[in-house]
This record gives structure tokens, C-alpha cells and sequence, in this order.
């Protein structure tokens, strides 16, 4: 992705529409299969079963059932500075601590943690609340010189442990000033223990690194770019979790409403066996990625580290299907380091591979533009199965049936040529026949894109999939960052015939039901169609 205007488009498209997500107050979780046979009925005893959607879990659905909350939202007129506030941890597992460092201008704040999910259509639950906290308004973050690192000091302000009542799943803490004062702070609650179907993913390094609080980022610097120079040369080479997410980025949360909660919402809607890592776990305990069937990589996932690839890989190889649903995915290598908080707090890229002291050291961990260049030499269609190709901040693509006798297409009633409105936005892939793709690349969809890099180009946004030899697993790419934005409702205001929630809705579920049961080449092996589209 090459700009923070994309994101802020589908932060604001799609985080609105979230924010809108209407259902019925009395409105249970859907509908589940029962199953009859001996193999279902023995999964239903260990607490999973197959449904119409994909693997479900008793927890989930019971978990769901509980009475949910509204509150969880953001309400009145909100500055830049009100409160802001950033954790010592992006992910916590059961006995941690979590502390929190918040500047405000209250005279006291609360916090409130809220496990988002689906809750009867109200959107998360109410899990935990602090008492009273004293209010300060913390120093101005310094700026280290010749890589450009905004890092805050701040003093702690409270802290809470992570106990039994704090169920896994991804959380908003929301900070509530005492003169109406409000923001978010991301964390996600992760179970080491987990083996469920499906791990969501969500891409932490790649909302860091965007995150332009302190008036840099690892693409813009405080003096914005000339005129078709990008990145700049003032940029970050190293970003630090140590510093709040900017108000305008998501009131402090990220990408997290736009380009994960949907997908959240729905699979806990539906009652799916789900467990929630972010790409900090993958880095750091990537050998426990075999035990789950699917691994999950939601919208703008495009910074990686080795870690984290060689887990994606090894899983790959051991049977695990991975879902990218976003455009972009593993395209920046980046490799991690120690803040004053602990390990793996500071993201470190400086684009040019001889730039990076870490040459000296270990070349394979070196920081580098793309994936493609020297010395890793391995380009991010090897795993994704298509390549980044640009953006288009400006405008929305319906996305194109080439293949409707895909899996991926089942009840729907699309033939080939049919178009489902508004759903490719922002960042698109493409197979390219001269790139380093995997045998067997199959493209479902092929939907004609506006692409801006340096020039407006017509180019396409491919939907992928590929198995890997032998029934093994399988790789499907979205071709957009848009495509878990389109999940969530559509404005009032669109016609019906125009919103693509329904059917992507549909689509989305079918990913799921297929690649939740295991080595999808097993029944639904990839047929190489590429030379279709480019001879």
C-alpha cells in the first residue's frame, strides 16, 4: 500500500458502516446444523461440528449469547488530544500483565475493555472496568535523530492482569476522560493452548507502521513528500509500538473497525471455531500455527518478518490453508527489535537492504523494500499466489465472475461475467505469468482495476487460489483490501441491487466451509487457468 489516504478511505467507508451494523436486540447467533452421522456427533461432544458456514464451536456460540453492549462506541465531539494512550503489550495470554500509558486532559479517565464480536447484533460485550485514574497530560514524544523513531516515555498510568474473565478474542479498550474525553486501545487476547479451525490474524506491524503519530511514519515524514517522490526521504526506518495510534487513525484503533472487526463479527455470528493472533504471535510462536486448519490474514497485511514467513510456510507445508483477505499481503520484509518495554516493540525497515546495520550481522533478517529484492530473493507471489500491482484511492470496481464453477461461487447463481458492485477498493493483486508463482494458480475472478502508481494504468484485480501438490493445502487471495469492508452493511441510502454485503457475505462463507476441513487440494485441487486472461 503505497499511502495512509487508503487506509483513512476504508476507516472511514467501512468504519462507518460497522458503526451502523443493525441487528435485532433479541436476535440470537444464527441457526446451527445438528449433524447426524457418528463422525459429526463425536465433534459435537468435543465442542466443535461442522455448519452450513464452516467448523462451529460451543463456546463461541455460547460466548455470543450473552447479553452484548452498545457502548463499546465512540460518542460526541472528540479532539485529537482529549486522551490518547498506547499498551505495553499488542497481545496478552492468561497470568499477564497489561499497563497502560494515557495523556489526557481530563482531570481523571477510565478504561473499559470491551471483547468485540457479535452479541445479538449489539457488537461486543463489556468485560472489565477500571476504577478512577488520575489524569496527566504526558511529554511531547521525542524524535531519534537519522532514523526518524518516534518513541514516548511516558509514565505508567494503570494496569490490569489477565485473568479468567478476559476470554480470547480481539478487544477495544476504550479511555472515557471524565469531561466526556474518549479513544480506543487495541489489544488482542490470545489462547497458546487453542486448536481451533481458524486463526485471525491481525496485521499489527502493518498499522504501526502507518501510524503517523509524532508526525512520522515508515513512508511520510513532518515535511510531506514532494511531488511524486515516495516514500520520503524523511520517513521513519524504525517505528515503536511505544506511542498511541493517532485519533484520525480508526479514534485510536487502527485499521482494527475497517479491515478486521467485520470479519470478526460475522465469524462469531456464525458460531465458527475461531481463535485471534496477531502477526506478533506468528513471528513468535509460528511452530504452533500446525495446529489449527486455517490461518486467517485479514485486510492490509503487507508487513513480514522472516519469523513470520517461515511459520506461514512451514504450515503450508504441514496442511494449514491460509486466506489472505486483503491485497498487499507479505510485500515489505521488516524485521523486529527491543523497545524499552521488552522484546519485539520496535518495527524496523529501511527500504534500502545496505542501509541496514543488520547486514553486517545476520543478512537473513536484513530490513528490505519488497520481498523480491536481494538477499532474500523471494518474491511475495511465491506464497500469495499474485503480486501488489498499486492502488486506487479514489474509486470502487465491481468484482468479476470468471469462474463460476468454483467452490468459491456454490449458491450463489452467478454465471461467468457476472459483477457484484463495489467490492475491489484501495489496494489490488494481479497474477503476473512472469513472476514467481506457484504451480497450479487457478483465477476465480478477474475484475478490470484503474491502478495509480505513477500513472493511471487499466490493469486487474485476480481473485486466486492454488493447492499444493498432492491434496495438500491451499492459498487463496482476495485481489483487494476492500473485500472484508464489503461485509459490513451498506449506507441507507444504496439501493439494494448496489450493495455487496449479501453475496460477499456468501463468499466469505464458502472460503471458510471449504478450507476449515482441512488440506483443501484433497477435494478441491487447483486447476491452472492463468493462460485464459494472459495467454
Amino acid at each position: 500500500m503505497r499511502g495512509r489516504v487508503s487506509v483513512a478511505v476504508l476507516t472511514l467507508a467501512a468504519g462507518l458502516a460497522v458503526l451502523a451494523w443493525a441487528g435485532p436486540a433479541g436476535a440470537g447467533v444464527a441457526a446451527r446444523s445438528n449433524g447426524s452421522d457418528t463422525a459429526r456427533s463425536a465433534s459435537r461432544r468435543r465442542g466443535t461440528f461442522q455448519g452450513p458456514d464452516g467448523v462451529e464451536a460451543s463456546w463461541v456460540i455460547k460466548e455470543n449469547d450473552r447479553p452484548g453492549t452498545t457502548a463499546w462506541r465512540i460518542t460526541g465531539h472528540q479532539t485529537p488530544t482529549g486522551i490518547m494512550g498506547y499498551a505495553n503489550r499488542v497481545e496478552a495470554r492468561r497470568g499477564q500483565v497489561v499497563t497502560l500509558f494515557v495523556s489526557t486532559r481530563a482531570p481523571s479517565f477510565r478504561v473499559e475493555a470491551f471483547r468485540m464480536g457479535y452479541y445479538h447484533g449489539k457488537g461486543a460485550r463489556l468485560v472489565w472496568q477500571s476504577g478512577k485514574v488520575a489524569g496527566v497530560v504526558q511529554p511531547t514524544c521525542p524524535v531519534t535523530p537519522g532514523i526518524n523513531m518516534v518513541e514516548c516515555h511516558w509514565a505508567a498510568s494503570t494496569h490490569f492482569s489477565v485473568d479468567r474473565q478476559w476470554v480470547q478474542g480481539d478487544y477495544l479498550l476504550k479511555l472515557v476522560g471524565s469531561q466526556g474525553q474518549q479513544a480506543y486501545v487495541p489489544l488482542t487476547v490470545w489462547d497458546p493452548a487453542s486448536r481451533a479451525a481458524y486463526v485471525v490474524m491481525e496485521g499489527s506491524f502493518t498499522q504501526e507502521v502507518f501510524n503517523p503519530f509524532g508526525g512520522y511514519d515508515l513512508y511520510q515524514g513532518a515535511t510531506p513528500c514532494a511531488a511524486g517522490v515516495y516514500p520520503c526521504s524523511s520517513r521513519s526506518r524504525v517505528v515503536s509500538f511505544d506511542r498511541p495510534y493517532t485519533y484520525a487513525y480508526g479514534q485510536g484503533a487502527g485499521t482494527f473497525l475497517s479491515l478486521v472487526y467485520p470479519l470478526t463479527r460475522w465469524m462469531e455470528k456464525h458460531g465458527l471455531d475461531v481463535t485471534y493472533w496477531t502477526d506478533l504471535t506468528l513471528h513468535e510462536h509460528g511452530t504452533l500455527l500446525p495446529r489449527h486448519r486455517v490461518l486467517i490474514s485479514t485486510g492490509h497485511d503487507e508487513e513480514w518478518s522472516l519469523h513470520m514467513r517461515d511459520a506461514a510456510t512451514a504450515g503450508l507445508d504441514r496442511g494449514v490453508n491460509i486466506a489472505f483477505f486483503g491485497a498487499s499481503p507479505v510485500l515489505r520484509k521488516v524485521r523486529l527489535q527491543p523497545s524499552p518495554l521488552g522484546p519485539d516493540r520496535e518495527i524496523v525497515n529501511y527500504r534500502d537492504p545496505t542501509a541496514d546495520p543488520e547486514l553486517a550481522t545476520d543478512p537473513a533478517r536484513v530490513s528490505q523494500n519488497t520481498w523480491g529484492q536481494a538477499p532474500a530473493d523471494l518474491p511475495a507471489s511465491a506464497l500469495v499466489g499474485a503480486a501488489y500491482v498499486g492502488f486506487n484511492n479514489t474509486a470502487a470496481f465491481p468484482l468479476v465472475v470468471s469462474n463460476p464453477s468454483s467452490w468459491l461461487f456454490a449458491g450463489t447463481g452467478l454465471a461467468a461475467g457476472a459483477q457484484v458492485p463495489g467490492v475491489l477498493s484501495t489496494d489490488f493483486q494481479e497474477y503476473q505469468p512472469t513472476g514467481d508463482n506457484p504451480p497450479g494458480v487457478e483465477i476465480v475472478a478477474h475484475s478490470p482495476v484503474t491502478v495509480t502508481l505513477h500513472a493511471t494504468t487499466q490493469m486487474y484485480a485476480d481473485t486466486t487460489y492454488y493447492t499444493m501438490p498432492g491434496g495438500g493445502a491451499g492459498v487463496f487471495e482476495s485481489g483487494a483490501n476492500s473485500w472484508i469492508p464489503s461485509l459490513a452493511p451498506c449506507p441507507a441510502t444504496t439501493p439494494a441491487a448496489a450493495c455487496p454485503a449479501k453475496t460477499m457475505r456468501k463468499l466469505t462463507g464458502n472460503v471458510l466451509r471449504v478450507f476449515g476441513q482441512g488440506p483443501v487440494g484433497r477435494r478441491y485441487p487447483s486447476v491452472a487457468n492463468w493462460q485464459q486472461f494472459y495467454g
